[in-house]
């Protein structure tokens, strides 16, 4: 199915940076000269609009740190009821652990993408070796 360039979308960016403010990403969107809808939330900001006005304001926005800021497609729009805390009572939203969960992982993602681009090799991640039960054992004959 091609993408209908007036559809209209919503996408969460998400900052995982030191450099960038969420302030500054916010300041990019609301410069846009688009009719795009803007909501910020403790994670970083939702815009919908237009795929094609959303989709640049997007470009635009990653552009101050390609590594550092994250987008997803949200598949509802800001203070649809379906996902609305005022519509539902209050509470937490749901997928809201998640997300929280998924922010706290992009300074390590975004330093891991630095580093790719520089070609720096991966680090090895060192496995624990399991320990023997004879050796167990030996620990445990030790300290009675």
């Amino acid at each position: 199915m091609p993408d209908n360039e007036d559809d209209v979308i919503t996408k969460l960016v998400v900052l995982g940076s030191d450099s960038v403010l969420p302030i500054d990403a916010a300041l990019k969107i609301y410069e846009s000269k688009t009719g795009i809808v803007i909501k910020e939330t403790c994670f970083g900001t939702m815009v919908t609009g237009s795929r094609a006005d959303v989709n640049q304001v997007v470009k635009e926005v990653v552009a101050l740190d390609k590594n550092h800021i994250f987008v997803k497609e949200r598949g509802f729009p800001p203070g649809d009821d379906r996902r609305c805390r005022a519509s539902r009572g209050g509470g937490t939203r749901p997928g809201f652990y998640f997300m929280q969960e998924e922010a706290g992982m992009l300074p390590i993602i975004g330093k891991a993408l630095d580093n790719y681009e520089k070609g720096l090799p991966a680090k090895e991640v060192e496995r624990k070796k399991r320990m023997k039960v004879s050796q167990l054992k030996d620990i445990i004959e030790s300290t009675s």
